[in-house]
Protein backbone atom coordinates (compact mmCIF):
# COMPACT_ATOMS: atom_id res chain seq x y z
CA UNK A 1 0.00 0.00 0.00
CA UNK A 2 1.12 3.79 -0.53
CA UNK A 3 2.57 5.50 2.64
CA UNK A 4 2.58 8.97 3.00
CA UNK A 5 4.33 12.40 3.04
CA UNK A 6 6.26 14.79 4.92
CA UNK A 7 5.30 18.19 5.00
CA UNK A 8 8.01 20.70 3.79
CA UNK A 9 8.60 23.22 6.06
CA UNK A 10 6.77 26.19 4.04
CA UNK A 11 3.59 24.36 4.58
CA UNK A 12 3.70 23.33 8.45
CA UNK A 13 1.43 25.61 10.23
CA UNK A 14 4.05 27.91 12.62
CA UNK A 15 2.06 27.54 16.06
CA UNK A 16 0.18 24.06 15.86
CA UNK A 17 -2.00 22.58 18.45
CA UNK A 18 -0.52 19.66 19.87
CA UNK A 19 -1.76 15.85 20.25
CA UNK A 20 -0.03 12.92 21.64
CA UNK A 21 1.77 10.04 18.98
CA UNK A 22 3.06 8.13 22.05
CA UNK A 23 6.51 9.07 21.52
CA UNK A 24 6.41 12.91 22.22
CA UNK A 25 3.93 14.91 20.92
CA UNK A 26 2.25 15.19 17.06
CA UNK A 27 0.89 18.17 15.66
CA UNK A 28 -2.59 18.07 14.81
CA UNK A 29 -1.84 19.68 11.49
CA UNK A 30 1.29 17.23 11.06
CA UNK A 31 -1.06 14.18 12.24
CA UNK A 32 -3.43 15.31 9.83
CA UNK A 33 -1.31 16.12 6.99
CA UNK A 34 1.04 13.41 7.56
CA UNK A 35 4.33 15.39 8.58
CA UNK A 36 6.21 11.84 9.37
CA UNK A 37 8.52 9.82 7.57
CA UNK A 38 6.60 8.25 4.66
CA UNK A 39 6.37 8.17 1.11
CA UNK A 40 2.86 9.07 -0.15
CA UNK A 41 -0.65 9.28 0.69
CA UNK A 42 -2.98 7.24 -1.87
CA UNK A 43 -4.54 10.09 -4.60
CA UNK A 44 -7.93 11.97 -4.52
CA UNK A 45 -8.96 9.45 -7.18
CA UNK A 46 -7.84 5.96 -5.44
CA UNK A 47 -9.32 7.37 -2.23
CA UNK A 48 -12.94 8.55 -3.87
CA UNK A 49 -13.16 5.10 -5.69
CA UNK A 50 -12.66 3.34 -2.69
CA UNK A 51 -15.17 5.12 -0.52
CA UNK A 52 -17.40 4.90 -3.16
CA UNK A 53 -16.80 0.67 -3.43
CA UNK A 54 -17.23 1.05 0.49
CA UNK A 55 -20.43 3.20 0.61
CA UNK A 56 -22.41 0.40 -2.48
CA UNK A 57 -21.04 -2.12 -0.32
CA UNK A 58 -22.41 -0.93 2.92
CA UNK A 59 -26.00 0.52 1.18
CA UNK A 60 -26.16 -3.48 -0.45
CA UNK A 61 -25.28 -4.77 3.01
CA UNK A 62 -27.96 -2.68 4.99
CA UNK A 63 -30.39 -3.88 2.44
CA UNK A 64 -29.92 -7.51 1.80
CA UNK A 65 -28.02 -8.80 5.27
CA UNK A 66 -30.89 -10.27 7.73
CA UNK A 67 -31.92 -6.85 9.96
CA UNK A 68 -30.55 -8.63 13.07
CA UNK A 69 -26.83 -9.13 11.52
CA UNK A 70 -27.08 -5.73 9.18
CA UNK A 71 -25.19 -3.11 11.31
CA UNK A 72 -22.59 -5.86 12.51
CA UNK A 73 -22.30 -6.53 8.22
CA UNK A 74 -21.93 -2.93 8.11
CA UNK A 75 -19.33 -1.89 10.35
CA UNK A 76 -17.04 -5.02 9.26
CA UNK A 77 -16.75 -3.49 5.88
CA UNK A 78 -15.71 -0.26 7.06
CA UNK A 79 -12.98 -1.88 9.05
CA UNK A 80 -11.68 -4.20 6.48
CA UNK A 81 -11.47 -1.07 3.99
CA UNK A 82 -9.75 1.04 6.34
CA UNK A 83 -7.77 -2.12 7.04
CA UNK A 84 -6.74 -2.40 3.56
CA UNK A 85 -6.19 1.42 2.96
CA UNK A 86 -4.67 2.62 6.29
CA UNK A 87 -3.35 0.24 8.68
CA UNK A 88 -1.23 -2.05 6.58
CA UNK A 89 1.94 0.10 6.55
CA UNK A 90 4.12 0.71 9.45
CA UNK A 91 3.95 2.96 12.31
CA UNK A 92 4.64 6.09 11.23
CA UNK A 93 1.65 5.73 8.58
CA UNK A 94 -0.83 4.30 11.15
CA UNK A 95 -0.27 7.59 13.44
CA UNK A 96 -0.62 10.04 9.97
CA UNK A 97 -3.99 8.42 9.39
CA UNK A 98 -4.78 8.97 13.71
CA UNK A 99 -5.59 5.92 13.65
CA UNK A 100 -3.08 4.51 16.49
CA UNK A 101 -5.80 4.42 19.29
CA UNK A 102 -3.25 4.67 22.12
CA UNK A 103 -1.32 1.98 20.54
CA UNK A 104 -3.99 -0.24 20.17
CA UNK A 105 -3.71 -0.97 15.97
CA UNK A 106 0.35 -0.35 15.91
CA UNK A 107 2.68 -2.95 15.54
CA UNK A 108 4.48 -2.74 18.48
CA UNK A 109 4.44 -3.70 22.32
CA UNK A 110 1.50 -1.39 24.10
CA UNK A 111 2.11 0.79 26.59
CA UNK A 112 -0.21 1.30 29.69
CA UNK A 113 0.75 4.91 30.16
CA UNK A 114 0.32 6.12 26.70
CA UNK A 115 -2.73 3.80 26.18
CA UNK A 116 -4.27 5.35 29.72
CA UNK A 117 -3.38 8.83 28.77
CA UNK A 118 -4.37 9.16 25.01
CA UNK A 119 -7.77 7.47 26.53
CA UNK A 120 -8.50 9.84 29.10
CA UNK A 121 -7.76 12.81 27.16
CA UNK A 122 -10.33 11.24 24.18
CA UNK A 123 -12.50 10.74 27.12
CA UNK A 124 -11.32 14.34 28.12
CA UNK A 125 -12.47 15.98 24.35
CA UNK A 126 -15.94 14.43 24.16
CA UNK A 127 -17.05 15.21 27.78
CA UNK A 128 -16.02 18.89 26.43
CA UNK A 129 -17.81 18.73 23.51
CA UNK A 130 -21.20 17.14 25.36
CA UNK A 131 -21.11 19.75 27.33
CA UNK A 132 -20.83 22.51 25.07
CA UNK A 133 -23.47 20.79 22.57
CA UNK A 134 -26.01 18.63 24.49
CA UNK A 135 -28.35 21.04 25.99
CA UNK A 136 -28.96 23.18 22.67
CA UNK A 137 -29.59 19.43 20.89
CA UNK A 138 -32.15 18.57 23.57
CA UNK A 139 -33.79 22.06 23.20
CA UNK A 140 -33.62 21.46 19.27
CA UNK A 141 -34.66 17.74 19.41
CA UNK A 142 -38.00 19.25 21.10
CA UNK A 143 -38.86 21.25 18.71
CA UNK A 144 -38.28 19.65 15.82
CA UNK A 145 -40.63 16.36 17.19
CA UNK A 146 -42.47 19.13 18.77
CA UNK A 147 -42.39 17.42 22.23
CA UNK A 148 -44.90 18.59 24.72
CA UNK A 149 -44.47 15.72 27.68
CA UNK A 150 -42.63 15.35 30.35
CA UNK A 151 -39.37 13.33 30.19
CA UNK A 152 -38.49 10.28 31.85
CA UNK A 153 -35.01 8.70 32.01
CA UNK A 154 -35.13 5.17 32.15
CA UNK A 155 -31.80 3.32 32.51
CA UNK A 156 -32.39 -0.11 29.83
CA UNK A 157 -30.70 -3.00 31.33
CA UNK A 158 -29.04 -4.01 28.06
CA UNK A 159 -27.16 -0.43 28.21
CA UNK A 160 -23.96 -2.42 28.52
CA UNK A 161 -24.84 -4.12 25.28
CA UNK A 162 -26.03 -0.79 23.86
CA UNK A 163 -22.34 0.56 24.39
CA UNK A 164 -20.44 -1.58 23.54
CA UNK A 165 -22.70 -1.77 20.07
CA UNK A 166 -22.22 1.64 19.36
CA UNK A 167 -19.06 1.71 19.72
CA UNK A 168 -17.37 -1.12 18.08
CA UNK A 169 -20.20 -1.82 15.66
CA UNK A 170 -20.89 1.79 14.61
CA UNK A 171 -18.75 4.25 16.04
CA UNK A 172 -15.38 3.13 15.90
CA UNK A 173 -15.67 1.61 12.49
CA UNK A 174 -17.04 4.70 10.96
CA UNK A 175 -14.86 6.99 12.60
CA UNK A 176 -11.72 4.69 10.86
CA UNK A 177 -13.04 5.17 8.01
CA UNK A 178 -14.59 8.45 7.48
CA UNK A 179 -12.23 10.94 9.82
CA UNK A 180 -9.48 8.25 9.66
CA UNK A 181 -8.69 6.86 6.70
CA UNK A 182 -10.83 9.33 4.02
CA UNK A 183 -10.40 12.64 5.86
CA UNK A 184 -6.66 12.48 6.41
CA UNK A 185 -6.18 11.27 2.64
CA UNK A 186 -8.07 13.92 0.97
CA UNK A 187 -6.35 16.46 3.10
CA UNK A 188 -3.06 15.23 2.54
CA UNK A 189 -3.30 15.33 -0.76
CA UNK A 190 -4.95 18.95 -0.66
CA UNK A 191 -2.54 20.03 2.17
CA UNK A 192 -2.35 23.78 0.63
CA UNK A 193 -6.45 24.01 0.90
CA UNK A 194 -6.45 24.40 4.60
CA UNK A 195 -8.31 26.38 7.07
CA UNK A 196 -7.76 26.94 10.63
CA UNK A 197 -10.88 26.34 12.90
CA UNK A 198 -10.56 27.21 16.62
CA UNK A 199 -6.95 25.35 16.79
CA UNK A 200 -7.59 22.41 13.99
CA UNK A 201 -6.17 22.64 10.69
CA UNK A 202 -8.84 21.37 8.50
CA UNK A 203 -9.47 21.31 4.81
CA UNK A 204 -11.90 20.15 1.67
CA UNK A 205 -11.03 16.31 2.85
CA UNK A 206 -13.19 17.30 5.96
CA UNK A 207 -15.76 18.49 4.08
CA UNK A 208 -16.26 16.30 1.49
CA UNK A 209 -15.57 13.41 4.09
CA UNK A 210 -18.54 14.59 6.43
CA UNK A 211 -20.57 15.07 3.19
CA UNK A 212 -20.29 11.24 1.95
CA UNK A 213 -20.91 10.06 5.56
CA UNK A 214 -24.56 12.04 4.97
CA UNK A 215 -24.98 10.50 2.01
CA UNK A 216 -24.04 7.00 2.64
CA UNK A 217 -26.31 7.44 5.94
CA UNK A 218 -29.18 8.44 3.70
CA UNK A 219 -28.47 5.51 1.10
CA UNK A 220 -28.91 2.82 4.02
CA UNK A 221 -31.84 4.33 4.86
CA UNK A 222 -34.15 6.96 2.35
CA UNK A 223 -35.37 9.68 4.05
CA UNK A 224 -34.27 13.29 3.79
CA UNK A 225 -33.29 13.53 7.44
CA UNK A 226 -30.67 11.13 7.64
CA UNK A 227 -28.77 14.00 5.77
CA UNK A 228 -28.64 15.82 9.21
CA UNK A 229 -25.50 14.08 10.20
CA UNK A 230 -23.28 15.86 7.74
CA UNK A 231 -23.15 18.10 11.12
CA UNK A 232 -22.38 16.33 13.54
CA UNK A 233 -20.03 14.72 10.85
CA UNK A 234 -17.88 18.35 11.15
CA UNK A 235 -17.95 18.71 14.59
CA UNK A 236 -16.29 14.63 14.21
CA UNK A 237 -13.62 15.54 11.70
CA UNK A 238 -12.89 18.65 13.64
CA UNK A 239 -12.03 16.86 16.90
CA UNK A 240 -9.57 14.63 14.99
CA UNK A 241 -7.75 17.26 13.64
CA UNK A 242 -7.94 19.12 16.76
CA UNK A 243 -6.66 16.37 18.83
CA UNK A 244 -4.55 14.60 16.19
CA UNK A 245 -6.69 11.07 16.28
CA UNK A 246 -9.93 9.33 16.22
CA UNK A 247 -10.19 8.29 19.75
CA UNK A 248 -11.89 11.73 21.02
CA UNK A 249 -14.74 11.38 17.95
CA UNK A 250 -15.29 7.79 18.53
CA UNK A 251 -16.19 8.56 22.54
CA UNK A 252 -17.88 11.30 21.45
CA UNK A 253 -19.82 9.75 18.63
CA UNK A 254 -20.90 6.86 21.15
CA UNK A 255 -22.48 9.45 23.48
CA UNK A 256 -24.25 11.14 20.69
CA UNK A 257 -25.76 8.11 19.45
CA UNK A 258 -26.82 7.02 23.15
CA UNK A 259 -28.07 10.44 24.02
CA UNK A 260 -30.17 10.44 20.81
CA UNK A 261 -31.51 7.28 21.40
CA UNK A 262 -31.84 8.14 25.96
CA UNK A 263 -34.37 11.27 23.96
CA UNK A 264 -36.67 9.63 21.56
CA UNK A 265 -36.84 6.68 24.72
CA UNK A 266 -37.24 9.57 27.25
CA UNK A 267 -40.02 11.26 25.44
CA UNK A 268 -42.03 7.67 24.21
CA UNK A 269 -40.73 8.28 20.30
CA UNK A 270 -39.49 4.97 20.46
Amino acid sequence: MSKLPRQSEEEQPQEPATASNGEGTLTAGQAAAGAVSVDSWPSVTVSLLVALATTVVVTLASHLVPEEHANTAVGVTFLVATWWMALRGDVASVRAYGLALGGLTEPVALAARRLAGDGLRAFGWALLMAAIFFPPFWIGFKLWWNVSGAFALTFPSDFHNRVLGQLLVIALPEEAFFRGFLQSALDGRWARRRWRILGAEVGLGWLLGAAIFAVGHLLTIPHPSRLGVFFPALLFGWMRARTGGIGASVVFHVMCNLYSTMLAEGYGLH
